[in-house]
């Protein structure tokens, strides 16, 4: 501040024919001396003044400082009743940027509040998601804690710990708040405390040999020196946190080697530097000691004593960051007098268009100047405040790096600008980033791993949001990212993979010619016919013998040949299907079955009939000769084609896609359409059926060797069987084999009536021929 005041105090054009003094307090780090020198400033007069006008008011008309939060706290509300500004240079306490409670403070250090925003930035950067934190407890680090518990709730980010320190009583605490550190889970520390409390912290994570944490600091112990010791290294190795603007200003070093006794023989700053750098006192010690006091520690200094020929941390300038603040602060006084006593009447900023005293500087007009101020300093830095009181803001982000003769090296790895766009304000050179054990990979710090792709967070009770189990997307669900919080339904046409972070397409599955039941049932259905038409073949061969000739040879070519059809029609309902494929398999199966049943139907009325018209007086036969069969065939299948017709028109069988009985394939498979159309099908195939059977049932007794009408009724039981037997087959299998089941009846079927009907009489055809007489067939024996 005295080289920064003498700096401007030679300033030809900043404040000409303008002097400025000072006076100098130490608060001692303690908000109760801070309040004692504020109160000396409000009360003590300036005995140099020469005009007594200035008296009532103070003798110090703004004030920079103090550099704690709980200090400036304190004296801020002390001054704030006297208008007095208050400009600090280190106190950045959230709760000093409320105006209602303290409308005098400025500072020039970034308030807390961009601080947590970085840090929490930071933390978000490195994805360390269960991080702990150590802070004073004050003023300082409580108002931080509550600006990084609110900041950091916007994030999936959760607090392992908060362990506050108190300002005494410490020696009992830090063992806690270490062995708090020491069974957390937590690698990531952030430690919000000042340089004294922290080197405390430091030497308890030595005693219990606590070094796998990473540290990050705030801006209070970023940049101290007296923190790395030799004990220390191992664990502030690697620290990285926020760090305030650090610039070089020119002549300062020369300005602090200068210093000498010789030159400040009364100033106590000067007595304590030598006692520090040299251990040496400027007094000579008293030559007559009290009984009771004891010699001073320190020895009588010999004169020679120069900073100039001394390396110490009070002439290094390479690292001036608070002291840029301070420089920052003193200027911002300067320009804010300049300003006022620039002024001229008429255009000043009060009510009356009057400027402020020029002569005696009234304190409340100088804080309206404050307030106002905007300048552009020697290093491009604009400087000006808001309306909080709070600069613009911005932080260098430190890493802690050993040199290679064991010095630490503060090493710029990146900066925190909160005028840049939202997202954009951190910039970070990972590459140059050396971590704590010189690694160069980022720590982990979570409570839990991070859930791959295919699963989701599960939260546990009780535990923050951070700590969770990792649950497997359910099947046809996926999740495409780690950490996702809920897993996503795949599309309809697709299905989740094996590691369910993909959808892919469905598998479609439909009964083809490829695969071996396919095959299977098609070879049986081409056999089905082949040995149909074999044995319409056999009949036409033997076409004018009895036995074909007595049970109706027109009905049973017929009979075979629908038979022929039904056996091919099962054919159509292998392959994949298509509009035309799903109305041709219904309907031609349709129109066969009724073909083959009208057939039988009409065979069964011919032997019903021919009994009857064996009975004297009878002439039943000629109201039913093969006129009339034909005609019985004809209207019973057409009446099928007519409702096969009605049903293509109105709403006709098409290709659907299933995935009600398989999620993780598409069935294709025909919908019926009309489901009343496709039962009146069915229904009317039963109803011949039934007729069927009922009518060869009544016909069983009749002469074996006459009639056909127990094969009939067999064939009808199985044909029965077969399709009540189909039924809960049918709704219980699931996928292509649904199909299948369906093939298969019509097979049965087929095969059971081919083999009631046919087969005796092939049998007796080409086996027994002997049997094939009209004498044997009447039941008459042989004439001798």
């Amino acid at each position: 501040m005295v080289f920064s005041i003498e700096e401007i105090n030679r300033n030809e054009e900043l404040l000409p024919n303008t002097t400025l003094g000072y006076k100098i307090l130490d608060s001692c780090g303690a908000p109760s001396q801070g309040l004692k020198g504020a109160l000396k400033l409000l009360n003590e007069q300036d005995g140099t003044a020469s005009n007594y006008a200035c008296v009532g008011f103070p003798s110090v008309p703004v004030i920079v400082g103090d550099g704690g939060s709980s200090q400036s706290v304190a004296v801020s509300r002390v001054v704030a009743p006297f208008s007095i500004g208050m400009i600090s240079y280190y106190s950045s306490c959230t709760c000093l940027s409320d105006k209602r409670e303290f409308p005098t403070f400025f500072r020039t250090i970034p308030s807390d509040a961009v601080q947590i925003k970085a840090l929490v930035r930071l933390v978000q950067y490195f994805k360390w998601t269960w991080v702990g934190v150590v802070a004073q407890d004050n003023d300082y680090g409580r108002f931080g804690m509550m600006a990084f518990i609110e900041e950091i709730a916007k994030f999936e980010t959760c607090l392992a710990f908060i362990e506050f320190i108190p300002p005494v009583h410490t020696e009992e605490r830090f063992p806690q708040v270490v062995e708090t550190i020491k069974i957390s889970s937590a690698k990531v520390i952030i430690v919000f405390c000042a340089e004294r409390f922290t080197i405390t912290l430091v030497k308890e994570l030595i005693i219990q040999n606590i070094t796998d944490i990473q540290l990050v600091a705030s801006e209070a112990w970023v940049t101290s020196f007296q923190l790395w010791k030799e004990e220390t290294r191992e664990i502030l190795s690697g620290t990285i946190g926020l760090g305030i603007r650090k610039v070089e200003i020119p002549g300062l070093r020369e300005f602090l080697v200068q210093l000498h006794p010789s030159t400040a023989p009364d100033n106590p700053f000067v007595e304590e530097l030598w006692r520090e750098v040299f251990g040496c006192s400027i007094n000579a010690p008293s030559q007559t000691l009290a009984e009771n006091s004891s010699p001073s520690p320190y020895k009588q200094c010999t004169g020679s004593e120069s900073l100039e020929t001394t390396e110490t941390t009070f002439t290094d300038v390479s690292e001036l960051r608070g002291s840029y603040n301070v420089y920052k602060a003193v200027y911002a006084v300067a320009h804010a007098l300049h300003n006022l006593q620039s002024c001229e009447n008429g255009k000043g900023p009060f009510a009356n268009e009057t400027c402020g005293e020029k002569s005696n500087i009234v304190p409340w007009q100088l804080l309206h100047y404050i307030k106002e101020v905007k300048f552009i300093n020697n290093f491009g830095e604009e400087i000006s405040f808001d309306k909080n009181g709070d600069p613009v803001a911005s932080y260098d982000l430190i890493n802690w790096q050993k040199g290679t003769d064991g010095s630490v090296q503060f090493v710029e790895v990146g900066y925190y600008d909160a005028a840049l766009p939202a997202g954009k304000e951190l910039t970070l050179d990972e590459s140059g980033i050396v971590w704590h054990r010189g690694g160069n990979i980022a720590p982990i710090s979570v409570c839990s791993e991070s859930c791959p792709a295919g699963t989701r967070k599960a939260s546990l009770k009780g535990q923050p949001i951070c700590c969770f189990d990792c649950v497997p997307c359910s099947e046809g669900e996926i999740s495409n990212q780690t950490d996702s919080i809920e897993c996503f339904i795949c599309p309809l046409e697709q299905w989740s993979n094996d590691r369910r972070d993909r959808c892919i397409p469905k598998e479609i599955e439909f009964l083809s010619f490829q695969d071996s039941m396919g095959k299977t049932l098609t070879a049986i259905s081409l056999f089905g016919a082949c040995i149909t038409g074999a044995v319409a073949i056999v009949f036409l061969y033997f076409i004018n013998t009895p036995i074909v000739r007595a049970n109706n040879s027109e009905l049973s070519f017929l009979l075979l040949i629908s038979l022929i059809l039904c056996f091919l029609c099962s054919i159509a309902f292998i392959g994949q299907p298509s509009p035309w494929s799903c109305m041709v398999r219904h309907t031609v199966f349709g129109v066969s079955f009724v073909l083959c049943i009208s057939c039988i139907l009409s065979k069964t009325l011919v032997v019903l009939m021919a009994f009857k018209a064996t009975l004297p007086a009878s002439s039943v036969m000629k109201w039913f000769g093969p006129t009339q069969q034909r005609t019985i065939v004809f209207l019973c299948t057409l009446i099928q084609i007519v409702i096969c017709v009605i049903w293509l028109v109105t709403s006709p069988p098409l290709p659907a896609k299933n995935t009600k009985y398989q999620s993780a394939k598409i069935i294709l498979e025909c919908d019926v359409g009309s489901t009343v159309a496709f039962s009146c099908v069915l229904g009317y195939i039963g109803l011949l059926a039934c007729m069927c059977l009922i009518l060869a049932f009544l016909a069983r007794a009749l002469p074996d060797k006459f009639n056909e009408a127990k094969f009939i009724t067999f064939s009808m039981l199985i044909f029965f069987a077969v399709w009540v037997t189909f039924i809960p087959a049918y709704v219980s299998t699931p996928g292509k084999y649904t199909v299948a089941v369906e093939i298969f009846a019509i097979l049965a079927s087929s095969f059971g009536l081919f083999c009631c009907i046919f087969a005796p009489k092939c049998y007796i055809i080409l086996l027994l021929p002997e049997e094939n007489t009209k004498k044997h067939l009447m039941n008459k024996p042989n004439a001798n």
